[in-house]
């Protein structure tokens, strides 16, 4: 009976109607036995080759009976009937999440009301009292809903603490599920069944606090036990320790927890809590933690280290997870902190003073944590290299925790401040502590001769530099600020064979660096990658050598859609072969934007050309862009860079410390002055020649370079359709031929290069304005360009002696098929500078 209805369904048997010309009316009957063994030839191989088809009917007697044509319409069927399963499947867990979210959406709904109705209520109260002539001079009319403060408590007494856990849970939930705090939608955060969840920030309360809700596709208890693992998914977290803990009523633990928080910037205190954390389950089955700060400054384990803290506070916080029908949870997260803003400058008190800060670092954090290892956990997210994702996100974490510790320098940790140089503009410490690599003919493998790190680093404003621009140009073009003979160095110094520090040896990079990336974040906010940077050999004894260097790296905030509060580029050097104990040292940079109501301008500006790539500066003072984007947020850049060290080159390793730090702030500065965003009030050097208010950018050079070349040769220098100055600027930076412009005057220095070009003259886009145009050429290639130069101003172009050669900026001789020279005009006629170009360049 079974058999005779999968015929006759067809779908169930896989005996459906020939479509390749077999006939319309007949219908094949499988046997149990030949159904399994086409099910196990499917297992191994879903789509079946003609040969294996023909393979299998030879090997298998019981398909003696079947034709090939009906075998392959059998395979057919099986895989639509597995997409089939896998759509309903997928249907059916994007019906469930949408259930969830209605059901959020709907209680979020209910509680916006009732707000509205408690502000109708207070607002009538208020009016009535106004109006009221016997208390027309009463300055004491306050709403009758309004709550006073909660101050801290005194705590010390445990007979008290049972009292505050409840009072403190009460509090909590009227936080996270009801109105207590007036709650308005984070910009940016639209929820959906693919957001984060639903975000929200305080609005004229005390403190800051932020709340986030959002399903998870974990059980409540696993969720629980993340949260509170506090260090394993905030950054900022340094230690968690708790002090106390005793049993409550509903199965439920009364904690007491002390916390510590590195400082974001050099130029800040870090921060401690003192708090009582509440674990319990409500009558419904949802779990609740909730915590609260303590009274008393001095209370803690730590009380030693407690002078490089300043004690904030934290309101009643918490999170919610309630099971969810189906499978899940729906989790509510609330932060509400006091982190005591009187205690650092003014320019800096926005980081501690923004509900937003709190919402992205802390409570949006913890939520998409959760939702990363429910996708790992699920298999949704696989990785490179076969590596777990628990080891990946291992990586990550103790990258950040090794940038972090280089920043605050806590004493205990065995940071020491060194003496300066009488310029106090980067920080020097050192810590003997730290041990990174063995020596194997030491005993137990430990360091032969004592040593330990160097940190160098230093803290500086910006001011209209978009950060999310600004970390990934220095990710994507390396060269423009680093020393690649210190990366050698500082790669070398963790090698396990190697006792001894090895010395500056001259070492080239190429330019080339090549990022593989192992992991990221559900919405990218971090990225975690291996950077190989390409070393060339001086000598020809080094020539079988490997000179590449291997850095493994963390970016955050790099996104396109980023609407994060830390723009980051962590990095560390490993060996090649990458084990999951290897020694990590961080370094790298940190862009906290200041102005957290500007977002500036869009991260997706072109990046190859630095977004201006004209000679000169901007006005650090303007206040919007041609575009009309506002210009004038700040932000405070925090540069950190360690290295190893043995103890009798530890004076030798802190000058060379403080010396690369200083050129990579030089660097970075420079950097940031070519991508702040020009405004009509400033003027902009072009081609060596200061032009009026609202003068050129990139696009429009590149508009010019490619007008001119086809005014006086009469042909096009690109084939593009469209004639707008990004577009052209895109193609002129990726064109295969070298393109170089230099300023038009007494002695030419080149003001712009594209990519290949650059690759040319072996330079970068902040180095090319140290390179004249009499550099690259030998006595006769400057006989020959002087002999062509008066055709050069005559007829407005000129072709140099083909096959001809030049040098790079590195004084290696390149050769060429084809120069040709010409002026580059403006739309006002004038000559701005002059533009060249080398076909089919090759070095010697």
């Amino acid at each position: 009976m079974a058999a005779a209805v999968a015929t006759r369904s067809g779908s169930s048997s896989g005996g459906m109607v020939d479509k390749h010309g077999m006939d319309a009316g007949k219908y094949v009957r499988y046997t149990p036995e030949q159904v399994d063994a086409l099910e196990r030839v499917y297992a191994e191989c879903p789509k079946p080759s003609s040969a294996r088809r023909q393979q299998l009917l030879r090997e298998c007697p019981i398909l003696a009976n079947i034709e090939p044509k009906q075998i392959k319409v059998w395979f057919q069927n099986r895989r639509c009937r597995d997409k089939q399963r896998k759509e309903s499947s997928r249907l059916q867990a994007v019906n469930r999440k949408l259930t969830a979210m209605n059901k959020l959406l709907m209680e979020e709904n209910e509680r916006l009301q009732k707000q509205v109705s408690q502000l109708v209520h207070e607002n009538a109260y208020m009016r009535q009292q106004l109006q009221s002539a016997s208390i027309a001079n009463d300055t004491s009319c306050e709403s009758a809903v309004t709550t006073p403060q909660n101050p801290l408590r005194d705590a010390n007494n445990p007979s008290g603490l049972l009292s505050l856990a409840e009072e403190t849970l009460t509090e909590f939930l009227s936080k996270a599920t009801g109105t207590a705090v007036d709650w308005v939608q984070m910009p940016g955060m639209k929820p959906g069944p693919d957001s984060v969840g639903i975000v929200a920030v305080s609005h004229g309360c005390r403190g800051v606090a932020a709340r986030a809700c959002g399903l998870v596709n974990l059980e409540p208890s696993k969720i629980v036990e993340i949260l509170k693992d506090r260090p394993s998914w905030f950054r900022d977290c340094r230690s968690l320790e708790v002090f106390t803990m005793f049993p409550a009523g509903n199965g439920g633990t009364v904690e007491l927890v002390y916390m510590q928080m590195y400082a974001p910037t050099t130029l800040v205190p870090a921060r401690d809590f003192w708090t009582l954390r509440y674990t319990t389950t409500l009558e419904d089955g949802s779990l609740v933690v909730c915590e609260r700060s303590l009274s008393g400054t001095g209370g803690g384990p730590n009380a030693a280290a407690a002078h490089q803290f300043v004690r904030a506070e934290m309101l009643p916080s918490g999170y919610l997870v309630r099971p969810c029908e189906g499978g899940g949870s729906i989790v509510h997260i609330v932060d509400h902190l006091d982190l005591e803003a009187w205690s650092v400058p003014e320019v800096l008190r926005p980081l501690y003073e923004s509900s937003r800060v709190v919402a992205q670092k802390m409570t949006t954090a913890a939520l998409r944590h959760i939702r990363q290892i429910a996708q790992e956990t699920s298999g949704e997210v696989v990785y490179a290299l076969g590596r777990q994702p628990a080891v990946l996100r291992t990586f990550s974490q103790r990258l950040s925790r090794g940038f972090n510790d280089a920043i605050s320098g806590f004493s205990d940790d065995g940071w020491s401040l060194m003496a300066g140089d009488g310029v106090e503009d980067v920080i020097i410490t050192a810590n003997s502590t730290k041990k990174l690599r063995s020596c194997p003919n030491s005993p137990n493998n430990a360091f032969s001769v004592p040593g330990g790190i160097i940190c160098a680093k230093a803290s500086m404003l910006l001011q209209s530099v978009p950060p999310a621009l600004l970390v990934r140009f220095l990710r994507e073009h390396r060269s423009e600020w680093a020393d690649y003979n210190v990366d050698v160095y500082s790669a070398a110094s963790l090698k396990a064979a190697t006792c001894a520090l090895p010395g500056l040896r001259p070492q080239r990079f190429s330019g080339n660096q090549i990022i593989m990336p192992l992991a990221h974040t559900i919405e990218n906010e971090e990225i975690l990658e291996v950077v190989r940077l390409e070393g060339q050999s001086l000598t020809q004894e080094e020539v079988m050598l490997s000179r590449d260097v291997h850095l493994l790296q963390l970016c955050s905030g790099i996104d396109e859609n980023a609407l994060g509060s830390c723009f980051q580029l962590v990095f560390a050097p490993i060996d090649e072969l990458f084990p999951d104990d290897a020694p990590l040292v961080s370094s790298g940079f940190r862009v906290i934007p200041l102005d957290l109501k500007s977002d500036g301008l869009p991260s997706s500006r072109t990046l190859d050309l630095a977004s201006s790539l004209e000679v000169g500066s901007t006005n650090p003072n303007s206040d919007a862009s041609p575009d009309g984007c506002a210009t004038n947020s700040r932000s405070v850049l925090t540069i950190a860079f360690q290295f190893p060290y043995e103890a009798h080159l530890q004076e030798s390793v802190a000058a060379m410390a403080r010396q690369y730090v200083r050129g990579v702030v030089s660097a970075v500065q420079r950097v940031s002055i070519a991508l702040t965003p020009s405004h009509p009030g400033s003027g902009r050097l072009v081609g060596g020649q200061r032009v009026l208010p609202g003068s050129p950018q990139a696009g429009t050079l590149a508009r010019w370079i490619c007008h001119s070349y086809n005014y006086h040769l009469g042909v096009d220098l690109l084939t593009c359709g469209d004639d707008s100055g990004d577009e052209l600027l895109k193609m002129l930076w990726h064109h295969q031929d070298a393109i170089l412009c230099c300023s038009f005057k007494a002695k030419p220095v080149f003001t712009f290069a594209n990519q290949s070009g650059l690759d040319m003259l072996e330079t970068s886009l902040v180095a090319l304005q140290d390179i004249s145009l009499d550099k690259i050429f030998d006595e006769p290639g400057q006989k020959a360009l002087y002999a062509e130069f008066g055709k050069l101003m005559e007829q407005g172009y000129a072709y140099l002696p083909a096959g001809g050669f030049c040098f790079s900026g590195m004084g290696r001789q390149v050769s060429y098929d084809q120069a040709v020279a010409w002026k580059v005009l403006g739309e006002d006629g004038n000559v701005h500078c002059l533009a060249f170009c080398f076909s089919n360049w090759s070095f010697v």
